[in-house]
C-alpha cells in the first residue's frame, strides 16, 4: 500500500545540485537520440502523464526536458474543463483521439485523471462512477499497451503544500510568472487533504505504474523524470529501419 508520506517532496541531502545539471546534459543528449530513433523506426509510441497539484512543474518539465526532442516527433496535450461536445460524450472520448500514434513521444499535461480527481474532490460524481472510470482507464491504458505498442509513463509530481504556497505566490509577485496566476488555483489549494486522499487512493488503484517524483526541487525532479523516459526508450530494443533497394 502506498502513502505519499512516505515519500519525500525534497531530493536526497547527498544530492548535489552541481552534479546532476551536468549529468542531465548527457540524459537530455541520450533522450532526444533515442526519440529521433523512435520515430524513425516507427514501431512504438511513448505517452507521458504528468499530473500533480497546481504548481507543481508541468510547464517546466515539458520545456525543460522534452525541449531536446525534434519537434515533428513529440506533441503537447493540456485537458482542460470539457467542451459541451466533450461532456456529451464519454469521459475517455476526447483522450483517445490524442494519444500518440507509433513513432510518436506524446505529452499529457494534466489528463484522464482529471476526471476521478477533480470531480472526485468536488463530489460531481458519485463514488460508484469512479469505481466505474478508474476500472476503464486500466482497461484504457491495457489497450493501448497491447494493441498500440504505446508504453505510457505516468508521473506524479510530488510538492509540499509549503512549496506551492511559494510557487503560487512567486506568480503573483514576479511579472515575468504573472500570465500564469489563476485565482482557483488558490480556491483548490484548500481542499489539499481530499486532493491527497484521493491521489494516494488512486496511485494504489492503477494497474500501469505510477512514478512519484520530489518536485520540491525542480532540477532534481526534471533529472529523474529524463532519466526514466531514457531508461524506457533503450529498454524497446529499437533500430533504424533498413531500405531495401528496389530492384531495376
Amino acid at each position: 500500500m502506498i502513502q505519499l508520506k512516505d515519500f519525500s517532496t525534497k531530493p536526497p541531502k547527498e544530492a548535489d545540485k552541481k552534479k546532476f545539471k551536468k549529468e542531465m546534459k548527457d540524459v537530455l543528449e541520450e533522450l532526444a537520440d533515442l526519440q529521433y530513433l523512435m520515430n524513425a523506426e516507427g514501431k512504438h509510441s511513448v505517452l507521458v502523464v504528468l499530473q500533480g497539484m497546481d504548481a507543481s512543474g508541468k510547464d517546466g518539465i515539458t520545456k525543460k526536458v522534452f525541449g531536446v526532442c525534434m519537434p515533428s516527433g513529440i506533441s503537447v496535450k493540456s485537458f482542460k474543463k470539457p467542451t459541451d461536445e466533450e461532456f456529451a460524450h464519454d469521459f475517455l472520448w476526447r483522450v483517445h483521439k490524442e494519444v500518440p500514434q507509433k513513432g510518436m513521444l506524446k505529452i499529457f499535461n494534466r489528463s484522464h485523471y482529471e476526471d476521478v480527481l477533480i470531480q472526485r474532490v468536488h463530489k460531481w460524481i458519485s463514488e460508484e462512477r469512479v469505481d466505474k472510470r478508474i476500472a476503464a482507464i486500466n482497461a484504457f491504458e491495457d489497450l493501448l499497451a497491447f494493441d498500440n505498442n504505446t508504453t505510457v509513463l505516468k508521473f506524479y509530481l510530488h510538492l509540499s503544500k509549503e512549496q506551492q504556497e511559494i510557487e503560487l505566490q512567486q506568480r503573483l509577485d514576479e511579472r515575468e510568472k504573472n500570465w500564469k496566476h489563476n485565482a482557483n488555483d488558490w480556491k483548490e489549494r484548500k481542499h489539499w487533504d481530499e486532493y491527497m486522499r484521493c491521489y494516494e487512493d488512486l496511485i494504489n488503484r492503477c494497474t500501469t505504474p505510477w512514478h512519484i517524483i520530489p518536485m520540491d526541487e525542480r532540477w532534481y525532479g526534471q533529472y529523474l523524470i529524463a532519466q526514466k523516459v531514457v531508461e524506457t526508450l533503450k529498454g524497446l530494443n529499437m533500430s533504424f529501419p533498413i531500405i531495401e533497394e528496389e530492384k531495376a
